[in-house]
Order: structure tokens, then C-alpha cells, then sequence
């Protein structure tokens, strides 16, 4: 585990809704939201309503300028993020997580509450200096963001497809090399 179990899935449930507006787009219903809310593993306040969905996805370029940014830019994304939601970082444990921090009431809704968890999250990511972790999809026909957990800094792609597309590329490729030289 390269981060606190709660920093990865913030981290992770921000990419998830980042990507989730690069093709194929992933959540455009209520219904769509509700599976990222219990996929994500999120807590506390869901309205379902497509008021809700709208403020989520209203979200998806202020987190993806967030995990984009460089070193410097990103603190100052934080703490406006943190500032302007007021959040109070506390200690709270609830089935099936241990302890962990939340900065905002499980009340709040659930917009501000991805914004904060995934700030939270990226307070870690800068103080260890590991913004390298995350990453624009190495496919060039994808924007999508990669979070990179893995121990050998690996992974390039945001998906399985995006890594399957390009290796089927690659193969074809190294196959129409081998076809010219015979």
C-alpha cells in the first residue's frame, strides 16, 4: 500500500468520476450515480437527485486539474478547496473502515464531500512528494487520469481497454516488421 487506505480510496473514486466523462461516458443518471456512490464505498448524505448528479459532475474539471497539476499549483488548489468548504479534519471510524479522516459532516452533500475527501487525499500525495502517481493515459486518443499504485511505477494506461488497444498496436506492428523483412 503506497498511501493510508482512506487516501487511496479517495483517490481512486476521483479518477473513477474524472474518467467517467472520457468516451465511453460512465455516469450520466441518477441511477449512474448511485453505483459510483456504493462502488466508491462512499457514507452518509445521497440525495439521488438530479440535482446531485449535476454538482457531481460539475466537479469533474476541478478534480481533474487537481490531479494534473504540478506540485506547487496543486497545494494551492487544496487549500482553496479545504477554505472554501470549511472543512475540519476529524478522526471517524465506521463499518467496515477503521479510522480514518473526514473534513466535512457526513451530512455535507455529497459533491462537497468528494471535493474534500479527494483534497484530503492530496495533502498526502504532495507531502510525500508522489504526484508522479498520477498520470494523463499514455494512449494518445484518451485523457483519461492513471493513478499508479503499483510498487514499480508501471502503469501507463487508464483502463484495460486503452492497454489492450495498445498492445494489439504494437503486436500488429512488430508483425507487419517481421512480414516486410521475410
Amino acid at each position: 500500500m503506497v498511501f493510508t487506505h482512506d487516501t487511496e480510496e479517495s483517490l481512486q473514486a476521483a479518477v473513477v468520476l474524472v474518467n467517467a466523462s472520457e468516451p465511453p461516458v460512465t455516469i450520466t443518471t441518477v441511477a449512474d450515480l448511485d453505483a459510483f456512490f456504493a462502488g466508491q464505498g462512499y457514507t452518509g448524505r445521497h440525495d439521488s437527485t438530479q440535482v446531485e448528479l449535476d454538482e457531481v459532475l460539475g466537479l469533474q474539471p476541478r478534480l481533474r486539474e487537481l490531479l494534473t497539476a504540478d506540485r506547487d499549483s496543486a497545494v494551492g488548489l487544496v487549500n482553496d478547496m479545504l477554505a472554501a468548504a470549511g472543512a475540519v479534519p476529524q478522526l471517524v471510524r465506521h463499518p467496515p473502515a477503521d479510522w480514518h479522516i473526514h473534513a466535512v459532516p457526513s451530512d455535507a452533500p455529497l459533491a462537497t464531500r468528494i471535493l474534500v475527501e479527494t483534497a484530503m487525499a492530496m495533502i498526502d500525495v504532495i507531502r510525500d512528494d508522489e504526484l508522479s502517481r498520477l498520470a494523463v493515459c499514455a494512449d494518445d486518443d484518451c485523457q483519461g487520469i492513471v493513478l499508479d499504485l503499483s510498487r514499480n511505477r508501471s502503469r501507463r494506461y487508464c483502463s484495460t481497454t486503452c492497454s489492450n488497444r495498445n498492445a494489439q498496436a504494437a503486436h500488429r506492428a512488430r508483425r507487419a516488421g517481421q512480414s516486410a523483412t521475410v
